[in-house]
């Protein structure tokens, strides 16, 4: 149906009328906080032990605003005869919120979950230098992190939870077959040097036993 004339300037005119006739809420900030959604985009916190320094988030960011730096370093062998490794490790790692325009790709792309939302807002600087935050105020902000929404109540177990809960179980099954062997073999061995005792009879009041004659030796009578 083609749409007559003047139904977009209609539409914005019932949208400004619905508006004007609501009530006007102030928040009194910041007396009072915010009430604001878990998956606010605030600022971008960084779990360090994550990082691999694999470069995809610097790449992958618009704006260009993530500042790594890294070195490698040899690690020795896990087992004789094997060869040496080498792996990253992080010297830097900052985001420019000067620049940052919060499309939040640099997070999506991590493929080791090393950056996260925090809906904490409050970090304006009266100097544009400082809103370059460093992997120590990044890694501060990672304890405002939300915790995850719950899973649906008919959702599967998610895979990494599952093979956890699956490695746990089969070691506390080995151990406890380990725990029961010992106990066995302890007794058995219990069992097989023990030597059962009877103590004597008591001899009857006035009895008394005669030693058993010797067959005297030859050529006596």
């Amino acid at each position: 149906m083609t749409p007559f004339p003047g139904s977009g300037l209609a539409k914005g005119l019932a949208v400004t009328l619905r508006t004007m006739t609501k009530k006007t809420v102030t928040e009194q900030y910041p007396d009072t906080q915010p009430d604001l959604p878990p998956r606010t985009r605030g600022v971008i916190g960084l779990f360090e032990e994550n990082c691999t320094v694999c470069m995809l988030c610097a790449r992958e960011c618009p704006d260009w605003c993530i500042y790594i730096d890294s070195h490698k370093e040899t690690v020795p062998a896990a087992a004789p005869g094997g060869r040496e490794r080498s792996r990253n490790v992080l010297d830097r790692f900052a985001i420019d919120f000067s620049l940052c325009m919060y499309c939040g790709i640099c997070i999506e792309v991590c493929p080791f979950d090393a950056l996260f939302w925090s809906p904490e807002f409050e970090y304006a600087e009266t100097d544009i230098h400082e809103l370059t935050h460093e992997r120590d105020k990044l890694r501060e902000w990672m304890w405002t992190v939300p915790a995850p929404p719950a899973l649906d109540p008919g959702a599967e177990e998610p895979k990494e939870i599952a093979a956890a809960r699956k490695t746990a179980e089969k070691l506390a099954a080995t151990q406890a077959a380990a725990e029961a062997a010992q106990a066995a073999e302890v007794t058995e061995a219990a069992e097989g040097t023990g030597v059962a005792q009877t103590a004597p009879e008591p001899a009857e009041p006035g009895h008394v036993e005669s030693a058993s004659p010797t067959d005297p030796p030859e050529g006596q009578s």
